[in-house]
C-alpha cells in the first residue's frame, strides 16, 4: 500500500497517472497496427524528427517573442510532416520505409540541434520533451491528451477494416478498390499523433519502447486483433502505473523508469513463452 497510496494522494502523481492512461489508450491501439505491419522503427524516426519542429518553434518563440507558440505545437507539425514524407516517398518511388526512416531520423535531429544552438537561454523545455515530463503535466495537458486519444480511437473505429486490409494484404485491398494510398498516409499520421502523445509521458528518446512493447506482448497473448488492441491498452496502463510508482519511491526519472518496466516485462514474456 505504501507503493500505491502516494499515486492517489499526491496531486502531481495523480495527474501523471491520468496522462499515462490517455497515452496508453492511443499507444495500445496504434501500436498494434505498428507491430502488425512491422513498421516499428517509423516511431523512432518520427520521434527523433520532431526534435527539429520543437527546436524551430522554440527558436521562433524566443527570437520573436511569440508567447502562444510552444515546442509541442512544433512536435505535432514535424510529426505529421515526417509521416507524410515517409509515406509519399514509399508510395511514389517505391523506396523501403527503413531507408526513408534513416534519412529522416538524422535530418530531424540535425535541424533540432541547430535551432537549439541558435536559441538564447537554457532550453529546459526540450530536455523534458527528450526524456519525458509526465510529472509536469497540467490539467490542460491531460485534457489535450484525452482529446487527441479520442480522435485517434474514433478514426480507427471508423476505418478499422481498411487499416487492417493495408496492414495484412495491400494487394488484395487494391483489388477490392480500397484507396490504399489514402489510408496508408492516414495511418502514418495517426501513428505520428500517437508519438506526440507518448513524448509527453516517456520522451522522444524512449517513445519507441511504449509504442511497440505493449502491443508486442499483447500479440503473444491473443491472435485476434481487436483483443490485441485492448490487451495493449491495459498493458501500457500497467507499465505507466508501476513505472510512476517506482520512480517516485526510488527517485528515478519517471519516463526512463516506465520504459525500463516495459522492457523487463517484455523479457519476462519471452521466458513465459519458453515455459509454455
Amino acid at each position: 500500500m505504501d507503493l500505491i497510496s502516494p499515486l492517489f494522494t499526491q496531486p502531481f502523481l495523480y495527474m501523471a497517472l491520468l496522462a499515462g492512461l490517455a497515452a496508453s489508450i492511443t499507444s495500445g491501439v496504434m501500436g498494434s497496427f505498428v507491430v502488425v505491419k512491422r513498421i516499428v522503427f517509423i516511431s523512432g524516426s518520427i520521434a527523433h524528427s520532431v526534435l527539429g519542429g520543437m527546436g524551430l518553434f522554440l527558436w521562433i518563440e524566443r527570437r520573436f517573442g511569440i508567447s502562444w507558440i510552444t515546442p509541442m505545437q512544433g512536435a505535432v507539425v514535424a510529426a505529421i510532416l515526417a509521416a507524410l514524407l515517409i509515406g509519399w516517398i514509399h508510395l511514389k518511388y517505391r523506396e523501403r520505409e527503413d531507408t526513408v526512416i534513416a534519412a529522416l531520423w538524422s535530418t530531424g535531429m540535425s535541424i533540432g540541434v541547430i535551432f537549439i544552438a541558435l536559441t538564447p537561454g537554457y532550453n529546459v523545455e526540450l530536455i523534458h520533451y527528450l526524456f519525458g515530463n509526465i510529472l509536469w503535466v497540467t490539467t490542460r495537458d491531460v485534457w489535450t491528451l484525452f482529446a487527441l486519444a479520442a480522435v485517434v480511437v474514433a478514426m480507427v473505429a471508423c476505418f478499422r477494416h481498411p487499416f487492417l486490409a493495408i496492414c495484412f494484404d495491400p494487394q488484395q485491398a487494391r483489388l477490392q478498390r480500397v484507396p490504399v494510398r489514402f489510408f496508408y498516409l492516414l495511418l502514418l499520421c495517426l501513428i505520428a499523433l500517437s508519438i506526440v502523445l507518448l513524448i509527453q509521458v516517456v520522451g522522444a528518446i524512449l517513445v519507441i519502447t511504449m509504442l511497440a512493447i505493449p502491443a508486442a506482448i499483447a500479440g503473444s497473448i491473443t491472435p485476434r486483433f481487436s483483443h490485441m488492441m485492448m490487451w495493449a491498452v491495459a498493458i501500457g496502463a500497467l507499465f505507466t502505473f508501476l513505472g510512476t510508482a517506482l520512480s517516485y519511491h526510488l527517485n528515478w526519472p519517471p519516463g526512463a523508469t516506465i520504459a525500463l518496466v516495459a522492457t523487463l516485462f517484455y523479457l519476462l514474456s519471452f521466458r513465459l513463452k519458453k515455459l509454455n
